[in-house]
């Protein structure tokens, strides 16, 4: 028996949507903006026969679409976020974690540059440099 094309490429879908919703998962369940590689340790655990490129992927595609935010961290591994809104990090150099900047977010601050410098902006990432208060109190 054959199967129709209909019904051969229903399960590679229901498959790819159950793979990007445990991608999903895992990234709400780090919750502190992992990198792809934690996010795959994570859904292998729970499901060792899925690959590192069908996560790194589903990565790509969640944050393609807007469901997480990719954060290029310079010198450092990409990372993810579950806050889609508009917002700054701050990145300690001693643990090396990210965490989100808790300020009003300068809404015409790319306007701004391109008026002045004539620039056309596609986007932006701040990152903030320093040290966590936990780091801090080890080095005191």
């Amino acid at each position: 028996m054959q199967l129709s094309k209909d019904t051969h490429e229903q399960p590679t879908t229901s498959r790819n949507t159950i793979q990007r919703a445990l991608v999903l998962e895992a990234v709400y369940a780090l919750c502190n903006h992992p990198t792809s590689a934690e996010v795959y340790d994570f859904v292998s655990k729970q499901y060792p026969h899925v690959s590192q490129a069908t996560v790194y992927r589903n990565l790509d595609l969640l944050a393609l679409r807007g469901e997480i935010v990719r954060i290029d961290v310079p010198n450092g591994a990409i990372r993810y976020d579950i806050v889609s809104k508009p917002h700054y990090h701050i990145r300690c150099k001693g643990c090396g974690l990210i965490f989100d900047v808790d300020m009003p977010y300068l809404d015409n601050l790319q306007e701004q540059i391109c008026s002045t410098h004539g620039f056309q902006i596609e986007g932006h990432q701040i990152m903030f440099n320093g040290h966590c208060p936990d780091c801090l109190a080890k080095n005191n």
